[in-house]
Parts: structure tokens; sequence; C-alpha cells
């Protein structure tokens, strides 16, 4: 019987799929091949595993300690209970997180009771895969191999020349290939040579291996990420299902990825006993990694056109639209990108959406917004809409679920009215509780200690009408809250 661990690496920012994803919202929360986010697609691959002699521990995730209500959020969605959520502090790139995961596994956190040293099969959490089968026998042969205590990578059997990934150079052409060597990403001219060669396969960044064996791995190539990395997991502290390594010790981690830290130097050491073998995955596989990579796993018209949302085409041709809020339409295009939020509006050559990117570093730079929140931010409790701003007023729509309340707070520069749309409100104002329903309204003083809450079955939805002479997010004094972010946030956005 193999004991299997699944881990889905959730700490990505998506930056080439801006505007849609930000970096407090980034791409795999998003739904952008079909209706489930690509992180719930990735848990379901892995709990989902059938056959062969497997049985599988509850999942490990990955994440940042911003997003930890959504990962919570869309595993209740999914009805998937987490063994534990690993939360990090800050971003530290792949290495670190599968080290925290390989801990995790061998400590028996929450859930995870069973071998010692599980296999751990470990994804990316922003990838899709359009044959489920396929990667179902591709996973449960690499854990056989993974048993016998190697490294195993799958590769992406190439249909194309493509320049955006990672190529994994391997010798012999059946089930199970040794890899010769991990390569970077290559030009138009290598990335052909490579598709004649035949020995080359994208890396998809999806890993099956022993946690013993990932740790003993790092502990020779990198013993400085080993180390600092333990260091942070001996300070951890739990909450429920949260759990976080020490935030002083994280961040002094150097930030390196799994395949610079472990996967690269394998292959070029043998002598170090880490063998990594590949094998060879054709299951429909897509990273997404850019808006030219969502057309091609997109549905397209006669033309070529692909349209997510309200929209229309004329006379156009490969085409990506993808409208969130309003009507977009397309005339004459060729070979464009368009992405619409109610925000910010992307239009790019579609062979150059790589380069979105370097717009949100500038977005960074400058500081603007736009680079980290979406205009409907969602929080622990539900989610509001920043629907209009001017001098001195603010206005918010905002969706309160089931059960759901914010913090008991204070501003020191704002006052607000509240109108309820639908559902039933209970408010909190000084030492006054009042309920509210549909078309009914309330006033809450600047200064005044205050709360909203959904004491109903259905989501309560109001207009917030916010006037002063303050109104950015920091004006606020939380006194208590449910989710704990009392202690643990820096405001961003509604509380």
């Amino acid at each position: 019987m193999h004991h299997i661990v699944p881990v889905i690496l959730a700490g990505g920012s998506g930056t080439r799929l801006w505007p849609l994803s930000r970096a407090l919202y980034p791409k795999q929360f998003l739904a952008l091949a079909g209706s489930q986010t690509l992180f719930q697609q990735a848990v379901l691959r892995l709990t989902g595993l059938q056959g062969g002699d497997v049985s599988a521990a509850r999942p490990l995730m990955v994440g940042n300690e911003e997003h930890r209500f959504m990962l919570l959020e869309q595993l209740r969605e999914i009805k998937i209970d987490a063994g534990a959520l690993l939360l990090e502090p800050m971003g530290r790139n792949t290495a670190p997180a599968l080290t925290l995961a390989a801990l995790a596994a061998q400590a028996a956190e929450p859930g995870h009771s069973g071998a010692a040293d599980p296999i751990m099969v470990v994804t990316p959490a922003d990838q899709t895969v359009t044959d489920a089968a396929a990667f179902n026998t591709a996973l449960l042969a690499a854990i056989d191999v993974a048993a016998e205590g190697g490294i195993v990578t799958l590769g992406i059997v190439p249909d194309r020349p493509e320049t955006g990934f990672g190529y994994i150079h391997s010798e012999g052409r059946g089930p199970v290939r040794q890899v010769k060597a991990f390569v970077e990403k290559p030009d138009l001219a290598t990335a052909q040579r490579y598709l004649a060669d035949g020995g080359y396969a994208w890396n998809s960044g999806i890993f099956v291996l022993r946690a013993s064996v990932w740790l003993a791995a790092l502990s020779h190539f990198r013993p400085d990420i080993a180390a600092a990395t333990r260091t942070a997991w001996d300070g951890r502290s739990t909450d429920a299902s949260f759990v976080r390594p020490d935030a002083k010790a994280f961040a002094a981690i150097p930030s390196e990825s799994i395949d610079y830290a472990v996967m690269e130097p394998s292959p070029a050491q043998p002598e170090a006993g880490f063998t990594v073998k590949m094998l060879p995955l054709a299951a429909g596989w897509s990273d997404l990694g850019a808006w030219d990579a969502v057309w091609q796993v997109s549905e397209r018209d006669a033309d070529g056109n692909a349209g997510h949302g309200d929209t229309m085409f004329e006379n156009s041709r490969n085409t990506l639209v993808h409208a969130t809020s309003r009507l977009v339409s397309a005339v004459g295009l060729d070979n464009v990108i368009v992405v619409e939020t109610p925000d910010a509006v992307l239009v790019a050559d579609r062979e150059r959406s790589q380069e979105v990117k370097q717009i949100v570093a500038r977005l960074q730079k400058s500081e603007r917004s736009e680079a980290t929140l979406p205009r409907r931010v969602h929080r622990p409790w539900g989610w509001y809409d920043s629907v209009d701003a001017g001098p001195r007023f603010q206005v918010k729509r905002i969706c309160v679920k089931p059960g759901g309340r914010l913090s008991l707070q204070m501003h020191h520069h704002r006052a607000e009215h509240w109108i309820v749309v639908s559902g039933t409100a209970e408010v909190t104002c000084g030492d006054k509780t009042l309920l509210l329903s549909e078309n009914q309204s309330t006033y809450i003083p600047l200064g005044q200690t205050h709360r909203l809450a959904n004491p109903g079955k259905l989501p309560l939805e109001l207009i917030e009408v916010q006037s002063g002479s303050y109104l950015g997010e920091d004006d606020i004094v939380r006194f208590e809250d449910t989710y704990g972010r009392v202690a643990n946030d820096k405001p961003a956005g509604q509380p």
C-alpha cells in the first residue's frame, strides 16, 4: 500500500494574467477553464486519484497568509477538508514551500495520520488538464516509481515549439525515462530543435517523491534553505487548520525554486545519489501562464475567436475577448487579446501576451492599487465592490454570507450610511443592536463603534455610502474580529 499526501502549491501571483489576476486575487483562484477555479481543479485532481494500491491523506496546501480565507472558501465550495493550510508570511518561491509540506507530512500535522514517510504528490495550483483519465494513469505510475526512493517528475509531451516553458531533456523512449538535464526557456530556433529531437518535454512543475527524499536532497544541494526552513517550521504556530511558520525566521530563508534548488543539480551530480526520472504526460495540460494560453484552451468559433462574458465579434480572427462587467465588441481585430474588468482594460498582441507582466511591474513601481486588488474584493465574510468615489464620498456594494460578521470597529474620519437591498442585517451601533430588512437603512456616525452581521440563511446585500474628510482603508480601529484579523492583519480593503 502506497500512502500519499497530495500537496498543492498555491502561492503564485500570476502577473501575466493581469488585469483579471491581481496580487491579492491571483489566477489560481479564478475560473479560467471551466466552472471551477484552477486551485479547485488541482485539489480535485489529486484527491480524486483512483486505482492502484494507494491510500491518500487529506491534502496539504501551501499558500500566502493573505489568501487564507480564499483557500478555505474555495475548499468549502468543493466539499474538501484540508489536512493543513501552511501559510507563508511572504513569498520565498517553491523550494521552501515544498519543504514546509514535507516537514508537515512527516510530523503528522492535523489530518495526516499514516506512514511516517509518505509519498508527496506535488502540483502547482494554477494549471489545467483536459484528460483526467490520462493524468490519473500517469500519476499512479509515478507513485510506483517514487515508492522505490527516486525523484519523479511529469514531462508534458510537446505539440509545438513553445518558448514560454522550461524543458526536461531525458533519454530513453519507454514509460519511465532518465532525466539528463532541466533546461531554461529556449529561443524559437532552439525550441524547434527540441521538438524535432523528441527527447525533450515541457517542465510541468509536477513532482512525486517521498518527503524524506526531498529533505535529504535539499540538505545536500542547498543546506542553507533546508536549515532556515526547518528553523521557521520549528517556531510555527497552529490555529485550527492554519499552520504559520515563524515569520522572522521565514523571512531569512533564501528564495529559490524547486528546479534551481534540487532538480537541476541532481542529474548534473549523479554521485550525490538523487536520480530524477520522468514520465511523459499527454493529458491536455496547460499552465495558463499568459492570455495566449487561455485562448489556446478556450472554445473558439470558426474564425478562431474566443469570447468569455458578454462579447461580440465582427470581421475578427484568432482573438480573445474576456468581459467581466459589460458588453465588449471587437471589430476588425486579428491575433489580439482584450480583457475588460471594472477598473482596468488590457489590449495586447496575442503573441506578446507574456509582456503583460511588465505592465504589472510598472503599476507596482507606481504603487497603484490596480496591481494588487480587483474592484471586487473578497473577504472571509463575503465581498465588497467599490462602485463609485469622489471628493469626500465613496459608494460600495457589500455582500455578507449567511452567518458572516464584519469586525467590531470604528472610524475616526468618516461616517457611513447602510441601505439594505436584500436579506437581513444585524447592526450593532454603540450599545444598540437592530435588525434591518429589505429597503431599510441606518446611519453610523463618525467615531461610533459598529458592526455588521448577517443572521439569516440568505446572502445579505447592501449599499454603503461613506462620507468624510478621509476615506482610506487605514482609517479603522478593530476591537473584535470573528476571523482573528485583529492580531494578524494590516488593513487592506474593507474590514
